[in-house]
């Protein structure tokens, strides 16, 4: 009887060591694609997220402007308290519509913040308020005109200037700053802002804090309140604008679009 049998030293065929390295280069290579797709999507899922955020901050500070029982020229700004990464800006302009040579009145809210690459990015939103006549219009720029140089009696440009009226020095202003002593959006120093400390010797409270005036919009607009209650502006008959030289009377017989250009140059 005879029996077939293999050598007992017979060994199966293996994968060579240049294979094995040839194999994990491509499992590499495949790895290393995988995970850049991977990055884009989560990259592409967290700029989505914070647009949709961005519009929402300025979808709401539209229907807040729109809710308004009344606007005026001005710009404010800050940053979202339920999404700090976001800062908005709201702003409520004047401008020339030549089609059918009417002025008009829009809100713009827009909403900012940086995608993960680092860029700026901008959600806006726009929309026309109302048309103005151009009594409204000239109105408009005779407040301007008597509001600026309020405004500017308002402000101090330099801490050594808020200091020599506070009677305290730079080091008490710095101090007062970090305790929450808020300044217009350029860095000056409001006034009744700086009264605010002044009486409460540095450490006003809370509330108080949160009742200054946090841009020249809104110093504005108190000057404007404060103006009517001690009796209103004058019709401006025979007035000059100092930013024109020309006098109201002599700009209500110009048309619209003379006007704006005068604007436009102010």
């Amino acid at each position: 009887m005879n029996f077939d049998s293999k050598p007992y030293n017979t060994r199966e065929k293996a994968f060579s060591l240049v294979e094995v390295m040839t194999a994990l280069a491509i499992l590499a290579l495949t790895s290393s694609s995988v995970l850049v797709v991977i990055d884009r999507c989560a990259s592409s899922a967290a700029t989505s997220a914070l647009k949709m955020q961005a519009f929402e901050v300025a979808r709401e500070n539209m229907e807040a402007l729109l809710a308004s029982p009344s606007v005026q020229e001005s710009v404010d700004y800050g940053e979202s308290d339920k999404y700090p990464a976001i800062s908005w800006q709201t702003s409520v302009e004047t401008f020339y519509e030549p089609v059918t040579a009417r002025m008009w009145l829009r809100g713009v809210c827009s909403a900012q913040y940086s995608d993960p690459n680092g860029n700026e990015q901008t959600v806006e939103l726009t929309h026309w308020l109302t048309d103005l006549s151009k009594e409204q219009l000239l109105q408009m720029m005779k407040q301007d005109g008597e509001g600026q140089d309020d405004i500017a009696g308002q402000l101090l440009e330099s801490v050594e200037d808020a200091a020599e009226y506070a009677g305290v020095d730079v080091e008490t202003i710095e101090k007062w700053l970090e305790n929450g002593l808020i300044t217009a959006e350029d860095g000056s120093f409001i006034k009744s802002n700086l009264d605010l400390f002044k009486q409460n010797n540095g450490e006003p409270s809370d509330d108080a804090k949160s009742k200054q005036i946090k841009s020249t919009a809104e110093l504005r607009e108190r000057l404007n309140q404060s103006g009517q209650e001690t009796g209103g502006q004058s019709d401006g008959t025979g007035q000059v604008d100092s930013q024109t030289g020309l006098t109201y009377e002599e700009l209500q017989q110009m048309d619209f679009s003379e006007i704006w250009n005068l604007m436009q140059n102010r």
